[in-house]
């Protein structure tokens, strides 16, 4: 059996996998809170006609093997939770985290759902809610009707102003002991996993909990520069491996074209 045809074979899938992992890195590059992935390889199973150490008779042993690899494989997947760059929006709603910590959203079916992205609305009754519509938690409380301005500050405290006084209360933020580990559920959502361990909630700034920013945006950590690099790599790589399947292909039109 040709393992050339096989291996190239499985190097070319996971390029494949590698290509898509990037273009979905950099199809995000303007969506807010959106953290890049990464992707990690492994070598497959080897054959080993003969293992190193070996004895070789006369009480010698083999210094060497032979190793024959069956290529390589993706082996995970996983978020880089690096910051982004805040944006100025100036808007009233728009917050962005500065450091370690999610806000928490509430999905349609009641589990709890974390994100980065701070590009808060308000919906008909008040309530604080995500681009999507989904209510955000984190100690939000709703907006009274008649209120004049909403202030946020660095540490979550969130004062409701309005012309017959004023309401606060203080924010909450979420984090994790492995962010990598978290489930991406889409619209800029994560779901905790048993990788990502058990939520921590804490106040904004302090025990190493994020700053809100106020009128900030978190735009995405993906460096367009980065990711081209690794785009060229990975298609250089994909054709080498393509370049082993054509060269083994050629190899056995040879053989087949022997004659005795």
């Amino acid at each position: 059996m040709n393992l050339s045809l096989y291996s190239a074979a499985t190097g070319m899938e996971a390029q494949q996998l590698n290509l898509n992992t990037i273009a979905n890195n950099l199809a995000n590059v303007n969506t807010p809170g959106f953290k890049r992935s990464t992707i990690g390889f492994q070598d497959l199973l080897y054959q080993k006609p003969r293992n190193a150490g070996a004895e070789n008779g006369g009480g010698n042993l083999l210094p060497t093997g032979i190793e024959v690899g069956n290529g390589s494989r993706v082996a995970s997947t996983s978020k880089v939770f690096t910051q982004g760059q805040l944006t100025n929006t100036g808007e009233r709603l728009d917050l962005a985290l500065q450091g370690d910590g999610f806000f928490e959203v509430q999905r349609p079916d009641g589990s709890t759902a974390y994100t980065r992205d701070g590009t808060f609305k308000l919906n008909a009754a008040g309530q604080v809610v995500t681009s999507e519509g989904l209510p955000v938690l984190s100690g939000f409380q709703p907006v009274p009707p008649g209120t004049t301005a909403i202030n946020i500050a660095e540490n979550g405290e969130v004062t409701y102003q309005s012309a017959g006084g004023s309401q606060s209360f203080r924010l909450t933020l979420t984090r994790f002991a492995n962010p990598a580990g978290l489930q991406s559920l889409g619209s800029n959502l994560h779901a905790a996993t048993g990788a990502s361990g058990t939520p921590e909630t804490g106040q904004p700034g302090e025990e190493g909990f994020a700053s809100v920013m106020q009128g900030y945006v978190e735009t995405s950590n993906v460096n367009i520069v980065e990711e081209m690099v690794a785009l060229i790599v990975a298609q250089r790589a994909y054709e080498v491996n393509s370049k082993s399947i054509q060269t083994s292909d050629e190899m056995l039109q040879n053989i087949n074209q022997l004659k005795r």
